[in-house]
């Protein structure tokens, strides 16, 4: 009687438990399936503002225009042309109406085009290898980028759509042509933003007056946007002839037509630096294509002014504007909000990557920018530099933009951000505006020859007749007999087995240290590559090392700490 008793009252009780688990079984339920119709429904949204429609053009017949080869690998249309130097530099001459323009550079150079985003696209899969997070940032990006047709002039659009015909087949499951194309124009922009800024750490300088030999203006520059090793091998050194507005030159690659080095023949400069900005929440007008307007249409700094004003940015920038005409530079800093122009009231201006304008150099993230990146040393040994060689020439703002030392000159080992030379550059490149001379750099970085153009001969030219060089050999800049030692051999070294480290391939690492052994960043791979064998005394060792070399960022010096004392409670267990 007790037991059935105890099994009578006990039933009910158990029923009500069930009917709670049950409740709340279907709650889940519910809040799983409203979150995956949330999911479902954010990427349809995403995926359907973040088609981009082309623009309408209406004469189209510049598509029936074919390429005639001169000679291998050298293409005419018309009076355009498109060769390989044998300097390794690409060089391209493109003229005419804006979609025309595309159409003729996309089939001009079609190969690169294809090649660089292969390239590109690759180095996307190593810097983001998980499938899950790479179809993450393809979302983010299209949300991002959901208002980038709105914010770029037509003229450029119409460019990048006759471009987008000769783009590769292989990856219309990112986007369409004409889509991927108008997004990769925006990817400096979003890399400084989300990298923080450590893709990007360029330097630009002038002098003119009484700081240059010969009293004009002179301006260097090195572009320190890194996507791998592949991603610089075939840079593109551009003369526009466009229907409206200047004739202009520019340093690019396959399938970019925005701007980030380049003067025209009205003898105005544009390069780019990035600084520190927040993460942003949807796009403007990309940093590239603003530097590109400028480049086209503004012969002095006031005009560069006028045209940087009526564009929305969604990213913080630097732009020193060189002009002949006002026989001066100044720098144009802009943020999303706020903008700025920097005039020394002196005969020289440097720029690395924050800001110096009164107004925008007081920004918290301004000042978190120079107490935590690179950009304060970088300034501080430019300015050491330009102050040490005197009145300025093209061949002494070519061996600053070589330098590779640290201040004062210690030995930070090479690569360092905090130098000049990081041994990363896509390109160098020097310009005297009122000569109408640019020189490029080539291969390896900025450390190869720099190769002379003069823009009044190139956009003299009456079409390629017969394939031939065209630019001023007795004004070319030999390369850095640094290439020649055996300390140069030990980067090359050093930088292979750096690779290998990165793809997480075994190395020697005694051999590793030994082939850049000044260099902070060769101890801190030794010593996550050691952690992660769980050969903690070892990588304890590396760490504390580390700590003693002359580190670029605080982010780093914290990534070394923090793994310090991981080590640390490891070797105690």
């Amino acid at each position: 009687m007790y037991q059935y008793s105890t099994y009578k009252a006990s039933e009910p009780h158990k029923k009500k438990k069930r009917s709670i688990w049950k409740k709340l079984g279907r709650l889940v339920l519910f809040i799983i399936g409203f979150f995956l119709v949330v999911l479902i429904g954010l990427a349809i949204y995403i995926v359907s503002v973040s088609k981009m429609a082309p623009p309408q053009v209406n004469d189209q017949s510049a598509l029936h225009l074919q390429r005639r080869e001169l000679d291998k690998g050298t293409y005419t249309i018309g009076n355009n042309w498109f060769r390989h130097s044998n300097t390794g530099l690409y060089e391209m001459y493109v003229e005419g109406a804006p979609f025309e323009r595309g159409v003729v550079n996309g089939k001009l150079s079609r190969e690169l085009i294809q090649r660089q985003e292969d390239v590109f696209v690759e180095q996307i899969a190593k810097m983001v290898p998980s499938t899950f997070y790479r179809h993450f940032l393809r979302y983010f990006i299209g949300f991002f980028n959901r208002d980038l047709a709105a914010n770029v002039p037509e003229e450029f659009k119409e460019e990048i759509y006759g471009e987008s015909f000769s783009a590769s087949p292989n990856y219309d499951y990112i986007g369409s042509n004409y889509e991927r194309l108008m997004n990769y124009h925006a990817a400096h922009d979003i890399g400084h933003a989300l990298q923080g800024m450590y893709l990007v750490g360029c330097t630009s300088f002038a002098t003119w007056d009484d700081r240059s030999a010969d009293s004009n203006l002179i301006i260097g520059r090195n572009f320190d946007f890194y996507m791998g090793d592949k991603f610089a091998e075939d840079k593109m050194v551009v003369f526009y002839h466009p229907e409206k507005g200047y004739n202009f030159m520019f340093v690019t690659w396959g399938g970019f037509t925005g701007v980030v080095s380049g003067m025209n023949d009205q003898g105005l400069t544009v390069t780019i630096n990035a600084a520190r900005t927040d993460v942003p929440f949807g796009a403007a007008t990309p940093v590239s294509l603003v530097a590109r307007e400028i480049l086209q249409y503004a012969k002095t700094i006031d005009e560069a002014w006028a045209i940087a004003a009526k564009r929305k940015m969604f990213v913080s920038e630097s732009f020193l504007i060189g002009s002949a005409i006002d026989n001066k530079a100044v720098v144009i800093e802009k943020t999303p909000t706020g903008m700025d122009k920097y005039d020394p009231g002196r005969h020289f201006i440097t720029c690395t990557n924050h800001f110096q304008g009164d107004t925008l150099e007081t920004l918290g993230s301004n000042k978190v920018q120079l107490a935590q990146s690179a950009s304060a040393y970088r300034y501080l040994r430019l300015t050491e530099l330009m102050a040490r060689n005197g009145k300025n020439d093209v061949q002494k703002t070519i061996a600053i933009l070589r330098d590779r030392k640290g201040l004062h000159d210690a030995n930070i080992g090479l690569g360092n951000e905090k130098a000049i030379n990081q041994f990363i550059a896509h390109h160098g490149i020097v310009f005297e505006p009122k000569k109408k001379l640019v020189w490029v750099s080539t291969a390896p970085f900025q450390m190869g020859e720099f190769v002379a153009y003069d823009l009044n001969k190139i956009f003299s030219m009456q079409g390629l007749k017969s394939n031939h060089e065209v630019y001023d050999t007795a004004l070319n800049v030999p390369a850095d007999t640094f290439l020649t030692t055996n300390e140069y051999a030990q980067w090359q070294r050093f930088h292979s087995m750096k690779e290998q480290l990165m793809n997480k391939e075994s190395v020697d690492l005694q051999a590793f240290v030994a082939s850049n052994p000044e260099y902070y960043h060769t101890y801190v791979m030794a010593g996550d590559y050691s952690f992660r064998l769980k050969q903690y005394a070892a990588a304890k060792q590396y760490y504390e090392t580390a700590l003693t070399k002359e580190i670029a960022t605080k982010g780093e010096e914290n990534h070394i700490r923090t793994q310090l004392e991981k080590t640390n409670k490891a070797l105690q267990k």
